[in-house]
Formats: C-alpha cells, structure tokens, sequence
C-alpha cells in the first residue's frame, strides 16, 4: 500500500471515529454504529446539524475538512464516500459564472472556495453518487453547472429571505415532490442568493410565492442530485424534511 493510500485511510478511520464521538451524546439508546452504514461526507462543517441529521436518517456522516489544500483529496472522495451534503455559507465568487461582484456578496474564504469547487466539480461530472446541496450548496450545483446567480434578492429582485419562514410550491410529479410527500411545505430562509439562470441539466422544482427559485433536480431520471434553497437539517421536527436526508442516505447504500 503506499504512503499517500496509507494516509487517506487514517484519515477516514478518524473522521468516521469523530463523527460517531460528536453526535454520541444524542444517539438512541442501544444503538449500535455499523461500518456498512453509507458514508456521508459533510463539504465543510458549518453546524453539527448537519451531523445529527446524517446520523439520525442512517448514514454515517463524515466531515471533510477545507483547509490546507485538501482539494487534492478530491480523487479519494469519491472513491471513498457513498453520499454528499454540500452545506450552507457564503458567497461563491460572482466571476464564476461571469458577473462583477455585487456590493452585498460576502465571499467564501479561499481554501473553502476551491475545494468547493472542485469536490462539486468532480462529483457532479464523474460520479453517479447522490448529491444534496442545501442553501450555498444548491447555488454550487447550479453555478457547476453552467448557471449563474441573483447576487442579492432584496436590491435585485425585491425579495426578503433571510432569517424567516414561508411555503414553498414544489412541482407536481418532481423527485422532489416523491420525496417529501406533500407540494406545499413551510420551510425555514436565510438566504440573500439564488438560482438565475438555470444550469444545463437542471430543472426548476420548486419556487417561493414571490417566484425565487427555491429548489433544483438533475433531469436524469435515475440519479439523485437536488438542491434545496431552505436547510433540512435545521427543521428536524418536520418529517417531510427527514424524509428529504433518509432519502439521500438511502440512494447512497453501497
């Protein structure tokens, strides 16, 4: 085996040790961690939320860290990882679907941008495996793909959705709409970017009732890849969006 093999491999034994020993504490009684569970990987931890909700729709989340140059670990993720959940953050670099920077863009901090960007790159392009993307990660499936961005919706569009709460129409007949099993839930918002133009491959399956887009799925019948505008794992009291987590850890069992 070589070295850098030899490496990765400690490196998954102690992220899978130390996802298990952060969510422990508010594990079911009696339950047991299997190996054979699928592995998650978390692009970025921004709030353990994020791990308890991997965790609680059985999977086995495994938090990637962003620094350092890790975006030359990318090969090994998707060998390794059976699932992904691109998580929420700041902004992406306006230049990445060609655009100047609006004044309210917030950027992400570089080491997270790029490996970002190559992890969602790299997933979407040469893999099969499931992808969630939720809030900034709905906007890294859309940009790439092709897409670009609203840079700010209250001075471009009109549209408030940060730190509030309103439904959503989910389309009809949508993975989307299977998944959650009802077309008009109430979500939680914190977000001041959305999709613009949509990225190829994509389709609009979900909006506000101001008509921001609120969620996109891959037109490829047989893969699961959706991002969501609104953060699941922040609304665990709502099975709809339990539902939306078991359903990317089921698609992701080996």
């Amino acid at each position: 085996m070589s070295r850098r093999i030899a490496i990765f491999a400690l490196f998954v034994i102690v992220a899978v040790v130390g996802a298990f020993l952060i969510g422990r504490a508010t594990a079911p009684r009696g339950a047991m961690v299997s190996r054979q569970l699928p592995l998650i990987g978390i692009a970025s931890l921004t709030s353990e939320n994020y791990v308890r909700a991997v965790r609680e729709a059985g999977g086995l989340p495994v938090v990637l860290p962003n620094t350092g140059g890790n975006a030359a670990l990318v090969e090994e993720y998707l060998e390794v990882l059976d699932g992904l959940i691109l998580p929420g953050g700041a902004d992406i670099p306006p230049t990445e679907y060609g655009e100047e920077m609006h004044e309210s863009v917030n950027l992400l901090d570089e080491d997270r941008f790029e490996f970002e960007k190559a992890l969602t790159h790299a997933w979407i392009e040469r893999t099969d495996k499931p992808l969630l993307g939720i809030c900034l990660g709905s906007q890294w499936i859309n940009v790439a793909s092709g897409g670009s961005l609203i840079q700010d919706l209250p001075s471009q569009k009109d549209a408030h959705h940060m730190d509030k709460k309103h439904p959503v129409s989910v389309e009809a007949g949508s993975r989307l709409a299977g998944i959650l099993g009802e077309l008009n839930p109430v979500v939680n918002s914190y977000h001041h970017q959305a999709v613009g133009k949509l990225g190829k491959g994509l389709r609009v399956v979900a909006r506000a009732p101001d008509g921001v887009v609120e969620a996109t799925e891959t037109t490829r019948p047989n893969r699961f890849l959706i991002g969501v505008q609104w953060h699941p794992e922040g609304m665990p009291d709502q099975e709809a969006q339990r539902r939306l987590l078991k359903a990317l850890v089921k698609a992701a069992a080996p």
